[in-house]
């Protein structure tokens, strides 16, 4: 009991974008609409999945999962978020801020593993289409969404009692309108080495690891697409993978930005922070919707027809 016998403030301070206190409430309408494409577009997709026939198949139940975490994802910064840029309430209370630092890194690092799965997912279809069918079986979906799943919350379980047990003394006031480990753990008035190189084996071991196999499936795919003879069949092979690459970009790229910026730009100017963790956690729940609406004819036709049967 004494580990968490330690000084803690009753509740944070959240920060919006500093310097642009003034115009939160303008900046309101855009994530207002942000969160809407968010939310509204998930949903969707996922009902589109859930009642057309013809998408009850691997590809598409791996893009429910990831609607289905780019969704928990918004649920988890917009109380907050809305709070924070909508009625200026910034305070939130200590284990509350806890509980969402856990939600967040969870339904990203579940993210992470969905896209890894979702690699998987294409190169067995391009590099051994005739089994595509017996290897990703039902079941294998099911466990594979269960284990990506599993290793998120179980990974992360720590991350909250590793952090509750450092005292925070030097300020209550974090730099963004959410709670995160690495602003988090600035504040602590005490040794952060367990903290940060936890943190640091936890996104090397599972989201370094799936970017590295996610790269080493499309080695494999591409090796497999440049033995066709045909270039059209080329073009349509790389094609179905359109999708999953601007996925990939739009996940990773910011979050490597924001690791780097954490760990190695303390230097660097406070809205760099702030911008690479609101693009970090609000444009890929954005765009995902969007790159698969438009790049996928199976789920714009999906979509059209759920549609005019609720018109009818």
């Amino acid at each position: 009991m004494g580990l968490f016998n330690v000084s803690h403030p009753a509740s944070f301070l959240l920060t919006g974008i500093p310097g642009l206190e003034s115009s939160h409430s303008w900046l309101a309408g855009p994530l207002c609409v942000m969160y809407a494409v968010a939310l509204g577009g998930n949903t969707v997709i996922l009902q589109a999945v859930r009642v057309e026939p013809s998408l009850h198949e691997p590809m598409y139940y791996f893009l429910s999962m990831l609607s289905f975490s780019d969704m928990a994802m918004s649920m988890a910064t917009l109380p907050t978020v809305l709070r924070t840029f909508c009625l200026n309430a910034r305070s939130i209370a200590f284990d509350a801020c806890l509980i969402q630092m856990f939600l967040i890194h969870s339904f990203s690092m579940m993210e992470s593993g969905i896209l890894l799965a979702m690699s998987f997912d294409r190169y067995v279809a391009i590099c051994d289409p005739l089994h595509y069918a017996t290897v990703l079986t039902n079941g294998v979906i099911a466990g594979i969404g269960v284990a990506v799943t599993a290793r998120s919350f179980i990974t992360l379980f720590p991350l909250p009692f590793l952090f509750k047990r450092l005292p925070v003394c030097r300020s209550n006031v974090l730099s963004h309108s959410y709670c995160l480990h690495p602003d988090m753990m600035k504040l602590a008035c005490a040794d952060i080495t367990i903290n940060s190189i936890y943190g640091f084996f936890v996104l090397i071991s599972t989201c370094g690891m799936d970017i590295f196999f996610i790269f080493l499936s499309y080695v494999l795919i591409l090796r497999s697409v440049m033995a066709i003879a045909s270039r059209k069949e080329r073009l349509k092979a790389l094609n179905t993978c359109v999708s999953h690459i601007l996925a990939v970009l739009a996940f990773y790229v910011p979050m490597i930005g924001v690791s780097v910026v954490h760990r190695f730009g303390e230097h660097a100017p406070r809205y760099i922070h702030v911008f690479l963790s609101n693009v970090y956690l609000f444009v890929p729940p954005v765009l995902n919707p969007l790159i698969y609406s438009a790049k996928t004819k199976e789920i714009r036709r999906a979509i059209v027809r759920m549609f005019h049967r609720i018109k009818m």
